[in-house]
């Protein structure tokens, strides 16, 4: 390719760029509206009367992750619903909720909340249906399918955390065998919860091999072959400008 020619798909590139940034600005407001239209009408059939929806970041930004303040007098179920509820409207990010400082100033809060809810969340549903995988494979059975279904929906208001998927094998075998196959499968799971609508950057994958058996357990019993879920961190999400709708 020549000088000449890589100027022009560089000019190109950048024109398409600025173009979209446009198209973002122009439409983005509109596109807010509607998936706050969606979220308000959620939180109210799932009961959250007098829970508030902000749809801006501290900065003024639009954005589709939406701060949720008041609904105190409501109890703590109905609270997490109404956030599952919110979340599971297409378009809407993770949800994060506001509390108050003393001196009256907002401050993000509920995230240690929010992580115990998912991770127990997840945990009865694996707990009596387990992820499984073919034989000496990280290939994930179909079978489960539904059930990663459930563990994305399960783990979407922890969105904007890190959330760790430990692999664990019984001790049959070669060890060294044992941690790769652990973390391949972690992998797997991991990718299954990307194309489902988890963001990437806040998965972690990892193998434990069967360095850590079931307690109570033989290491060598197969029930000891399991992926487990931990939500291990919690962070503010980045501000951005009006964000790009994820799966639905």
């Amino acid at each position: 390719m020549t000088v000449y020619r890589l100027l022009i798909v560089l000019a190109g590139a950048v024109a398409t760029a600025v173009i979209a940034f446009a198209s973002n600005m122009a439409h983005g407001p509109a596109l807010i509206e509607q998936i706050a239209q969606r979220a308000e009408l959620a939180r109210d059939r799932s009961g959250g009367a007098g829970i508030e929806l902000d749809f801006t970041t501290p900065q003024g930004w639009l954005t589709r992750h939406p701060v949720l303040s008041g609904g105190d007098r409501l109890d703590e179920e109905t609270r997490s619903r109404t956030a599952a509820a919110i979340v599971a409207v297409p378009g809407t990010g993770g949800v994060v909720w506001q509390g108050g400082k003393p001196d009256g100033e907002g401050t993000l809060g509920g995230a240690g909340q929010r992580s115990v809810h998912c991770q127990e969340d997840v945990e009865a549903i694996v707990k009596a249906r387990s992820i499984r995988f073919n034989e000496a494979s990280a290939s994930i059975d179909p079978a489960s399918e539904k059930l990663l279904d459930e563990v994305a929906i399960a783990l979407k208001p922890c969105v904007g955390g890190i959330i760790a998927i430990t692999g664990h094998t019984d001790s049959a075998g070669d060890e060294g065998a044992n941690l790769a196959l652990s973390k391949a499968r972690a992998d797997a799971i991991r990718w299954a919860l990307i194309g489902r609508g988890i963001p990437a950057d806040g998965l972690r994958a990892a193998g434990k091999g069967s360095s850590e058996p079931i307690e109570g357990l033989d290491p060598a019993d197969p029930a000891n072959r399991r992926i487990e879920f931990s939500v291990i961190a919690t962070m503010p999400l980045k501000p951005t400008p009006i964000d790009t709708p994820g799966p639905s």
